[in-house]
């Protein structure tokens, strides 16, 4: 069964995202933020929650075995911590200092990513986003990169409440191997505690990579 770290730290919610991985058919493994090292795991998640701080022992490793092509996904504020990490550019801020907690529709964008493989370009997708950090700003210079290079990997169909720049609701780096979603699939895996089941594509999009490629 494929081992997936999930990165723990106070106040994040890595219960949930563990809970996806096991419904995606992964085994996820407890990964504290002041580990030393990943460990023998073949892809990372990052949890929605408080962010993970910046001090944190394992941003090097993290960083590094990404370089290397290392999947990995953050989810909510874990978007906002690998923006922070410079693992993707740009930058995720409060919206007003407020909560968000809405069920958003989302359209796929790309799926050219590790996270992405499974879902079609253009389709939609029904998310929570549950954060206070919920817009995602950039330079003029690096919002055209990212669309020249199609790195937008989710985005506001519509008016985005929000005030994220071109509507942008996750992204990915120039490999594919890195995303970020503003939004928790994590809380989208079962019609019973969620608005869909949406957000095990992602997971199992995952998963489905690591096994084609080992």
């Amino acid at each position: 069964m494929t081992r997936v770290g999930i990165v723990s730290w106070p106040g994040s919610d890595a219960r949930a995202t563990a809970r996806a991985v096991r419904l995606a058919g992964g085994e996820p493994v407890d990964l504290p933020h002041d580990a030393p090292d990943l460990g023998d795991v073949a892809a990372v998640v990052l949890p929605g929650g408080a962010v993970c701080p910046e001090a944190s022992a394992l941003w090097g490793p993290l960083a590094a075995a990404a370089a290397d092509g290392l999947p990995v996904l953050g989810v909510g504020e874990g978007f906002t911590a690998l923006c922070a990490a410079g693992l993707l550019p740009g930058e995720v801020v409060r919206h007003d200092g407020a909560l968000t907690c809405r069920d958003e529709t989302l359209r796929v964008e790309t799926r050219d990513t590790v996270w992405t493989c499974s879902l079609d370009q253009g389709q939609t997708v029904t998310l929570p986003v549950v954060t206070a950090s919920v817009r995602y700003v950039a330079d003029g210079d690096t919002l055209a990169r990212l669309e020249g290079a199609s790195q937008v990997v989710l985005r506001h169909p519509d008016a985005d409440a929000t005030g994220s720049a071109h509507g942008i609701a996750g992204l990915t780096n120039e490999r594919g191997n890195v995303v970020g979603l503003l939004a928790r699939p994590d809380l989208a895996v079962e019609a019973l505690t969620g608005p869909s089941e949406d957000g095990r594509a992602f997971f199992t999009s995952g998963l489905t990579f690591v096994l084609a490629a080992s």
